[in-house]
């Protein structure tokens, strides 16, 4: 028992030194803003190959029909928007363009940053990390979080701030991605409502052969119109809207558990189970060796 007694007192021994020699140096990197090369690419490729389709095939000109592109584009635009509120619609262009240029931050990196800045609060209180501020500005979501914590907020208010914050960020990008999505769905619907105008119009002028030809155009072009508008185009982006949701949420997750652990001066490696527990398998981070 004596022994064992000793065991436990040497681990305790090397924890306290482990984190106490350990001094970080506080570097925030910042997400950094980047193109989407490959959602761009995508589409350039995808819509390449299908105009190339036309043209090898002989009349290009014969898919393009004002009348059904109406039926469809204007269609989809005016059902979606019946389906949302305005200002869930009025945020939709700034979330795809965040799609296509967007910040950047690595998951593993935020991780350490963050056991960087649990150590030195747990050595030197949290007052310490306002030493870092400039630091800290670099990423608004760790800068937000720390500042309130150092300026002597109430950390259990600090954290329902945080929650709230990261819950808005979830919804609003769920409801983008939620009007894209009922884009996807009414266009192929719409170039079926205009398939049915164009057979109306066909049966309705039999007798007239020169009138046969355009009215079957617009029953054939608005189902193409819808598929390409909804396979090619708004799905992809509704996925790529809710792939960065699931980052951007990993990232704040990441913050709020450190403040939480932070507020209640938790040990630094429990913190470190925590952080890995939140991370991908592949992107999990050894801070203590």
């Amino acid at each position: 028992m004596a022994k064992k007694n000793e065991f436990m007192a040497a681990d305790e021994q090397v924890e306290v030194t482990s984190i106490s020699t350990r001094v970080p140096d506080i570097r925030i990197e910042g997400p950094s803003l980047r193109f989407d090369v490959i959602t761009i690419a995508g589409l350039i490729i995808a819509v390449g190959l299908i105009v190339s389709a036309l043209i090898v095939g002989g009349s290009p000109q014969a898919f393009v029909n004002p009348a059904a592109l109406m039926i469809v584009l204007g269609g989809t635009m005016a059902v979606t928007a019946i389906s949302f509120m305005p200002e869930d619609l009025a945020r939709l262009g700034g979330v795809v363009f965040e799609t296509i240029k967007y910040p950047v931050r690595s998951p593993s990196a935020v991780a350490m940053e963050m056991m960087d800045l649990a150590v030195v609060a747990r050595q030197k209180g949290l007052l310490a990390v306002s030493e870092f501020e400039a630091e800290l500005r670099k990423d608004s979501i760790i800068r937000d979080a720390f500042i309130h914590l150092i300026d002597g907020f109430d950390p259990q208010k600090v954290i329902m701030i945080l929650q709230q914050d990261l819950d808005s960020n979830i919804e609003q990008s769920r409801k983008s991605a939620d009007i894209l999505k009922r884009a996807a769905e009414v266009a192929p619907a719409m170039g079926l409502i205009g398939t049915l105008v164009g057979l109306v119009q066909m049966l309705s002028v039999l007798k007239d052969p020169d009138s046969i030809g355009p009215a079957m155009a617009i029953a054939l072009l608005t189902t193409f119109y819808g598929a390409l508008l909804g396979t090619v185009l708004i799905a992809p982006l509704a996925a790529k809207i809710e792939r960065k949701s699931k980052q951007d949420a990993l990232i704040r997750q990441l913050v709020l558990a450190t403040v939480v652990s932070v507020a209640n001066k938790d040990n630094p490696r429990q913190l470190e189970i925590e952080l890995n527990a939140l991370l991908p398998a592949n992107q999990r981070i050894v801070y203590f060796a």
